[in-house]
């Protein structure tokens, strides 16, 4: 019994070690999100930024955390937090998804790959279905990963005051770059 118990824990210790030669990891990502309007423009950037891929089963997935994202005005960086994504209340935006032609891009050769990303993305509590072209560079060993997109603050209950809706764009431009490393 003592034998048969081994084995079986043995074999899940490898198959473990094997998946997770499969994952990479990042918790320095990059993300800025930048809004054009005809009074100001806003940018704001976030350096850490939680990212995973798998590459044997194409499974993507991004945490950030809202209070992270850094403005050149300390009051515009506040309006955000407190009165826009109400970062206390909702602290997370997330995405979870898939590499939906990750069997065409070899993650083991360098060079620059395409990619089709699908999934959920969830900002300020509101979930929709995205779909995104970006790319994956591999290079000695390590993979990074790059998109930009547009998205509409009203799908995600984001709300502008009257006050101040000349000063923001409906669309934010959002910009993705993570270096992921091997998962030891």
């Amino acid at each position: 019994m003592k034998k048969l118990q081994f084995i079986l824990l043995t074999g899940l210790i490898l198959s473990g070690t094997l998946v997770n030669a499969q994952k990479y990891i990042t918790k320095t990502g990059f993300i800025r999100f930048y809004s054009h309007a005809a009074i100001e423009n806003i940018e704001a950037n976030n350096k850490q930024v939680n990212c995973a891929l798998d590459i044997s089963t194409g499974d993507f997935v991004f945490k950030v955390l809202m209070k992270s994202f850094e403005f050149e005005k300390a009051l515009m960086q506040e309006h955000f937090n407190d009165d826009y994504v109400e970062s206390d209340k909702i602290p997370n935006a997330s995405f979870k998804g898939k590499v939906t032609n990750f069997k065409d891009i070899n993650f083991t050769k360098n060079g620059t790959y395409q990619a089709t990303i699908d999934g959920d993305l969830t900002i300020h509590g509101i979930t929709k279905k995205i779909q995104e072209k970006g790319t994956f560079e591999v290079t000695a060993g390590k993979i990074v990963g790059q998109a930009k997109f547009n998205i509409s603050l009203k799908e995600y209950n984001v709300i502008i005051p009257k006050t101040v809706v000349n000063n923001i764009s409906d669309m934010i431009e959002i910009t993705v770059d993570v270096s992921l490393e091997k998962l030891n």
